[in-house]
Parts: structure tokens; sequence; C-alpha cells
């Protein structure tokens, strides 16, 4: 995975989280939602990741 889709993939996770952690004192179904769309786009991070390195070896 190159370096910009890893900022991306970095970045993107602690803008969800920091808006989760926000979200807390808020709602918390919200700060919920905010942390599982953290998880999955931690996870989906990780099948690009995959993906990527399985093309590469092809």
């Amino acid at each position: 995975m190159g370096k910009g889709l890893s900022l991306w993939f970095a970045c993107s996770s602690i803008l969800l989280l920091t808006a989760g952690s926000i979200a807390i004192s808020y709602n918390v179904w919200l700060a919920l939602l905010l942390g599982l769309l953290c998880v999955m786009n931690i996870g989906w991070g990780f099948i690009v990741k995959a993906r990527l390195r399985r093309r590469l070896e092809q």
C-alpha cells in the first residue's frame, strides 16, 4: 500500500475516533455509530492492503 493511501486510512480513522469521542457527551448512539464506522474503516484498510499485496505477487 502506498504512503498516500496509508495516510488516508490513518487520518480518516483518527477523525472518526475524534468525532466519536466528542459525540459521547451528546449522543451515545451516534458515538457507537462512529466507533463502528472507524472499525469498518480500519478493516477496509487491511482488506485493501491485502488485495494490493496479492495483486503485486501475481
